[in-house]
């Protein structure tokens, strides 16, 4: 596909510093500026002050100057209006605000990781030795930003905007809820979910596997139990094995690892999943406050003050 990457999002909220700080634990590194690391893929979060939490940014790498200009017309089709210069282009989401930049740039090209090995029922993959996940010492440190999911009040305009206009790909739906759209071959790099005011849900950090799920996830929580939010689990859409937290902001940060990849936009049918199976297929069931998180009023009368 033209497009094919999720290079970097920006956040706002109302406390940098702290928020800032949860993200260093988590397992990204400063850059100066407001400016997050991964592993793998260089400058990936940027963090910058806001009345209330919000995504204000993401960009999204394209293959070459055409597929700005293709995205344009696109855009224009839908009545929104880009400005295409040198080798980007930008819009905003009518419904959300959020900015979205599209840039000419290199893919990624991410070393391989060698799989975990596993012993099994009748299958000794892994003789004399304790697993490697146990052996571990060493922090977790995401490899990628995976997606972000974005809480709209018009769900078909800003689905339209990523989908149609953009020109990211559907691969999977939430009925009447949710859109699974990706820039890349990951299952998902937006996900657009309607909800009664904007902000931002959550966003999600590749690592190595499940044992750096529960690892990181257990670091992050041994001196401070509030961040939990829900996890260990397996989404369904996605199949990714999964563990939320909370961040001082009150955004959700995802550790996650296996991820449905799709190389093949012909052998992928697209799902629309209704009840849990949109959620999760496996793992406790999640806390009220993942669905409607708890300070939804209070950016309900952000948005309404700073609207006025």
């Amino acid at each position: 596909m033209a497009l094919h990457r999720l290079a970097s999002i920006t956040m706002g909220v109302p406390n940098v510093a702290e928020t800032a700080a949860y993200y260093a634990d988590f397992g990204l590194s400063p850059d100066g500026d407001g400016w997050f690391t991964t592993r793998d893929a260089g400058r990936q979060l940027h963090i910058v002050r806001a009345p209330t939490r919000r995504l204000v940014e993401v960009r999204i790498g394209a293959d070459h100057i055409d597929d700005l200009g293709a995205a344009a017309s696109r855009l224009k089709r839908l009545g929104i209006d880009s400005t295409l210069g040198g080798s980007s282009l930008t819009a905003y989401d009518k419904a959300t605000g959020v900015r979205a930049v599209v840039e000419v740039g290199p893919r990624l090209v991410q070393d391989p990781v060698p799989a975990t090995v596993y012993n099994g029922p009748g299958r000794v993959e892994r003789a004399d030795s304790r697993a490697p996940g146990v052996l571990r010492t060493g922090p977790v440190r995401p490899r990628k930003l995976g997606h972000a999911v974005l809480g709209t009040t018009d769900f078909d305009t800003t689905t339209a905007f990523f989908r149609d206009g953009l020109g990211f790909k559907a691969s999977d739906y939430i009925k009447d809820h949710g859109a699974f759209l990706r820039c890349s071959t990951d299952h998902h790099n937006i996900l657009v979910l309607a909800a009664p005011v904007t902000f931002l849900h959550h966003t999600s950090w590749q690592i190595d596997d499940i044992d750096d799920v529960g690892r990181g996830a257990a670091a992050m929580l041994q001196d401070h139990p509030e961040r939990h939010v829900w996890g260990l689990g397996r989404h369904h859409a996605g199949s990714n094995f999964f563990w939320y937290l909370k961040d001082p902001a009150g955004n959700f940060s995802e550790y996650y690892s296996d991820m449905d990849c799709i190389i093949d936009d012909q052998l992928w049918i697209p799902e629309t999943l209704e009840g849990a199976k949109g959620l999760f297929n496996w793992g406790p069931p999640p806390p009220p406050s993942f669905l409607a998180p708890d300070d939804l009023a209070a950016l309900m009368t952000g948005a309404h003050s700073e609207s006025r």
